[in-house]
Parts: structure tokens; C-alpha cells; sequence
């Protein structure tokens, strides 16, 4: 597959980070308050070998920052940076798609730990004010971008 990391849409640029399941997966947990390897390898119920790779691939990309906490044995911990948290309404318009198109049965929730109330998002469009889908967009790439 063509590498996507430095295409003029974001998109593909994001996608070539956390376009797999696995790493979505990560962040959510580390969203949960998981930070350990094995409570990432219990949760998802990944390979060791796939997730040592996706953890390094969001560490190195700054997602996730590695942080000692034992030294006998040595033993680390993965915990969000900036970008990670930001990634956090991402997730949630995965969740809102999901519910519309995916939903029906048992799935997980997602609640306020606050208020209790179930998380119910949406993208809002700042300059407009208007829910994300409800207005025609338009897609300009840069002039010296090939089609593929």
C-alpha cells in the first residue's frame, strides 16, 4: 500500500497513523485509563507482538508518551500526550457513526463520569455553527497534488 504520511489531505495523513483497528482501539483504552502493557493485551486481547508495534508506532508519532514506572523489573507505561487527548472527539464521532449505522444489540457505552449521562456527540462546524453533514462541502486539494 502506497504511504499515506505525506499526502496533501489530512485525512491520509491521519489514516497512515491510526488508520487500523488496533491503534484506535489503544486510544480509546488509554482514554479509559489504561496505561500498561498488559492491561492494553487484556482489554484488546492483541498479539504481544502486534501490540509492542502499534504502541512504539504511537509513541514514536506522539500519541502516547513511555514513562518508567518500575526499574526492578523495568517496566513502562504509556500515557496520552496532547495529541493523543486530542484525538479523543475523533473516537466519538466513531461512536455517533457507529450507534447510527452499527448499533442494535449489546455495545459498549459510553458515559459522563460527572453527570452520568450517556455521551450522546456531534461535530459542529465552528465558523457556521451547523452540525457537520448538514451543509454541502467542498474538497480543495493543493494545485500540485496528482489524483490517484
Amino acid at each position: 500500500m502506497k504511504d499515506l504520511s505525506n499526502q496533501p489531505c489530512l485525512i491520509a495523513r491521519s489514516l497512515a497513523l491510526v488508520g487500523d483497528a488496533w491503534s484506535m482501539l489503544i486510544m480509546r483504552d488509554a482514554h479509559a485509563g489504561l496505561s500498561r502493557f498488559d492491561e492494553f493485551r487484556k482489554s484488546l486481547g492483541i498479539a504481544p507482538t502486534m501490540l509492542t508495534s502499534r504502541l512504539a508506532a504511537l509513541t514514536e508519532e506522539g500519541l502516547l508518551e513511555r514513562r518508567r514506572y518500575s526499574e526492578r523489573p523495568p517496566r513502562d507505561e504509556y500515557v496520552l500526550t496532547q495529541a493523543g487527548q486530542d484525538l479523543l472527539p475523533v473516537l466519538f464521532s466513531l461512536v455517533a457513526w457507529g450507534g447510527k449505522h452499527r448499533g442494535g444489540g449489546n455495545f459498549t457505552r459510553f458515559f459522563d463520569a460527572e453527570t452520568g449521562s450517556e455521551i450522546d456527540p456531534i461535530s459542529i462546524d465552528r465558523s457556521t455553527g451547523a452540525p457537520i453533514g448538514t451543509r454541502p462541502i467542498q474538497i480543495v486539494m493543493p494545485k500540485s497534488t496528482t489524483n490517484e
